[in-house]
């Protein structure tokens, strides 16, 4: 067989779901950018990385998605996502798609199948998304 990519860590996983979330409505807008920077630069699970590291974790990220194709790589992400992340990811990956201010259908879709895929109820879902929402309309 070919070689076997390296098994998804938690951190490939978590940036792989916010880079999904980014690339969902087809572009990434200087606003996603920045809140992408904003979010992993706040989390306990990158604290103790240096830039260098962060972009290797990035890439690992983009490669997987790039190979895998992004429905593939979305099942795969949430997968290896210890549960105790599962909410995190979700309300980290809501606030990429609203921090452009325009929630696209791809992006509704995007979001719908990562709740699926992470396994949450629709009401965690709809209680994480408002809070999202109303964080962005301050």
């Amino acid at each position: 067989g070919g070689n076997k990519p390296a098994a998804l860590t938690k951190e490939v996983a978590f940036i792989g779901i916010l880079m999904l979330a980014d690339y969902s409505d087809g572009t990434v807008s200087d606003d996603e950018m920045q809140a992408f920077v904003t979010a992993v630069s706040r989390m306990k699970l990158y604290r103790d990385l240096n830039g260098d590291q962060i972009n290797r974790i990035i890439d690992r990220g983009n490669k997987h998605i790039k190979r895998e194709g992004p429905e593939e790589a979305l099942k795969q992400f949430a997968a290896a996502l210890p549960e105790n992340l599962h909410r995190a990811a979700f309300a980290n990956a809501v606030n990429q798609v609203l921090a452009d201010g325009v929630v696209e259908e791809e992006e509704k879709a995007f979001i719908n199948d990562l709740r699926r895929a992470l396994g949450l109820s629709g009401d965690d879902a709809q209680m994480i998304a408002k809070a999202m929402m109303w964080k962005n309309q301050g």
